[in-house]
């Protein structure tokens, strides 16, 4: 499974030491959320990726949507694996990965996470929520505690409410949080968002760069 990407430069510099990967969600490409470059701290480098699943003209998802909110687990590992064999491949050798996602792409951040911890640094889950069941790296994660934003809109009926709880259960439980709910946002990214995206990631990506 290939995935093509756009991406800041046509080839990452050998010293970057961590790459801003921004996954789209459901029925998107990976034009989506370029315009999120502008929450990065400068000279940081990003790409952006389309999920392997065709499911209209111009349209991709990361898994199949079956029950809401809890999707096979099949899928959603063949989609990680997915992006971190284009990391093998295109990232500089130790570089870091910080996934920037929303709805399905949330999900895709988080799952990054929490299947190569020592790989992913301050992830951002945007309308997004986590995939139920232990997965390969939560008990590393629960000891370590790694910064994770996310947000979500007060307002977002997307998301099914399950899936939602599980995330508000599981996060808290194994990373450092910042969490924000945006009043009379619905399942969307606005200004107060991405103000708050950059204001984390100037925090914890300045730690790569120490």
């Amino acid at each position: 499974m290939t995935l093509h990407a756009i991406a800041s430069a046509e080839r990452f510099d050998d010293t970057a030491s961590v790459v801003a990967v921004f996954l789209h969600g459901f029925g998107s490409n990976e034009r989506d959320l370029v315009g999120l470059a502008s929450a990065l701290p400068a000279g940081i480098p990003w790409a952006s990726l389309r999920a392997p699943i065709a499911v209209g003209p111009g349209a991709h998802a990361w898994f199949p949507i079956g029950e809401p909110g809890n999707p096979e687990p099949a899928p959603v590992a063949a989609a990680t694996d997915a992006i971190l064999a284009w990391a093998d491949a295109a990232l500089p050798a130790g570089a870091r990965i910080t996934p920037i996602g929303f709805s399905q792409g949330g999900l895709m951040a988080s799952q990054l996470l929490r299947t190569a911890p020592a790989r992913v640094l301050a992830p951002v889950i945007l309308g997004g929520f986590v995939q139920a069941g232990e997965q390969p790296g939560d008990r590393m994660l629960a000891t370590t505690r790694p910064a994770v934003f996310s947000g979500r809109g007060e307002d977002d009926r997307i998301i099914a409410a399950p899936a939602v709880a599980r995330t508000d259960a599981w996060l808290p439980a194994h990373v450092t949080l910042t969490g924000r709910t945006y009043p009379g946002l619905g399942h969307g990214i606005d200004a107060r968002m991405l103000r708050d995206v950059r204001e984390f990631l100037a925090d914890e990506l300045a730690v790569a760069d120490a």
